[in-house]
C-alpha cells in the first residue's frame, strides 16, 4: 500500500514539474541578456552573468535548470566554460543552449561536442528561442524527478540505499581529503517483527513512515543524510563528526522516538515503539575503506541489541 506519505510526494512532484524554471543567461553583450530577460522573466526566474567565471561561480552555488550561453566572450568563451560544466558532477546535467551570432556547421560541431544540447543563432527569434527552451526545460525537470524517484524509497520518502551509498562515497572522500572525521549510525526499530504480527502489515507501514519522519526531522546539517536501509533497518551519514557527538545524536533520537509514544504492546522493552542504535567513526584513510565502517556500526548495532534493546553502542 501507498502510505500518506507517499501520496504526498506524488503530489509534490507534479508542484515540482510545474514551478517557474531558473534560466542563466551567460553573454558578455548587455543588449542580448537584455532582449532574453523579456522574454522569459513572465514564466522563469532569470539570472545573468557576463563572463564564463562569473557563469561557474553562479552554477557550483546554485545551479539552474538551463543555461543560454554565448559563445564568443572575452577571457573564456563559452565551449570551454560548457566543457568545464559537464566535468563536473554538480553541474554536468544542466542543459546548455548556445546563443551565437556565428551561424556555421563548423561553430555549430564544436558547440556539439563540448556538450551543448542546442544551438541558436542571434539575433534570436522570440517565438522560436522559446519553443526550444520550454522542450529542453521540460525534459529536464521530467529526468530529475526520475532520478528523485530512482534514489528515493517510495515508503518513507527518504533516501534509499542506492542514493546513500553515492552520499557515502563522496563524503568518504571529502572527509579524506580533509582529514575530517565520518561517523555512521545504524538504526534498527525494536521488535519489528512482533510489531507487524499484532497490527498488521499496513500499520507496520504507517509505523515505518512515522520513524522515518521522525528520524529526518532530527537532522539539520545539509550534508548529514538519514535513509533507509532495508526492512526497518535505518542508516545515518554525518560528515565531519566526531563519535562523541555522534554518539550524541543517536540518544537524541533514541528520545525523539520514544516522544512520539506509538504503541507497541508485543515489545518486550516496553509498549511503545523504541530504537536501537549501533555508532561508528573514523577518519577515513588508505588502510580501511567504507565497508569497514558500516560493518564496525552493524556490530554494534547487534551489541545494542544484545544488551537490551532501546540502547545506543559505539
Amino acid at each position: 500500500m501507498a502510505t500518506l506519505k507517499y501520496l504526498a510526494s506524488l503530489t509534490n512532484n507534479q508542484e515540482f514539474l510545474s514551478r517557474r524554471p531558473n534560466i542563466l543567461i551567460v553573454d558578455d553583450q548587455v543588449i542580448t541578456i537584455q532582449t532574453l530577460t523579456q522574454i522569459f522573466a513572465d514564466d522563469h526566474e532569470v539570472f545573468m552573468a557576463t563572463s564564463g567565471q562569473k557563469a561557474l561561480e553562479f552554477c557550483m552555488k546554485t545551479p539552474p535548470d538551463l543555461i543560454l550561453l554565448d559563445i564568443m566572450m572575452p577571457d573564456m568563451d563559452g565551449l570551454e566554460v560548457c566543457a568545464r560544466l559537464k566535468q563536473d558532477e554538480l553541474t554536468a546535467d544542466i542543459p546548455v543552449l548556445f546563443v551565437t551570432s556565428q551561424n556555421d556547421s563548423a561553430e555549430e560541431s564544436r558547440a556539439l561536442m563540448a556538450g551543448g544540447i542546442d544551438f541558436i543563432s542571434k539575433p534570436v527569434n522570440p517565438d522560436v528561442v522559446r519553443a526550444r527552451v520550454k522542450t529542453h526545460i521540460t525534459l529536464k525537470l521530467q529526468h530529475d524527478l526520475l532520478k528523485e524517484l530512482v534514489f528515493t524509497d517510495p515508503l518513507t520518502g527518504l533516501p534509499n540505499r542506492r542514493s546513500f551509498d553515492n552520499s557515502f562515497d563522496k563524503e568518504w572522500r571529502h572527509c579524506q581529503r580533509y582529514g575530517k572525521s565520518l561517523a555512521i549510525l545504524m538504526i534498527d526499530i525494536d521488535f519489528f517483527k512482533q510489531y507487524n504480527d499484532h497490527y498488521g502489515h499496513q500499520h507496520g507501514d504507517i509505523c515505518l513512515a512515522a520513524v522515518a519522519a521522525c528520524l529526518d526531522a532530527s537532522f539539520r546539517r545539509p550534508h548529514d543524510v538519514v535513509a533507509r536501509y532495508g526492512g526497518e533497518e535505518f542508516i545515518c551519514l554525518m560528515s565531519e563528526c566526531e563519535l562523541d557527538a555522534a554518539v550524541s545524536k543517536a540518544e537524541t533520537l533514541l528520545h525523539a522516538i520514544m516522544e512520539q509514544e506509538i504503541p507497541h504492546i508485543r515489545s518486550r522493552v516496553c509498549e511503545m515503539i523504541t530504537i536501537s542504535i549501533g555508532v561508528a567513526a573514523t577518519v577515513p584513510g588508505n588502510s580501511h575503506d567504507q565497508a569497514t565502517l558500516i560493518t564496525a556500526a552493524d556490530k554494534k548495532l547487534y551489541a545494542a541489541k544484545q544488551a537490551g534493546r532501546n540502547r545506543v553502542e559505539s
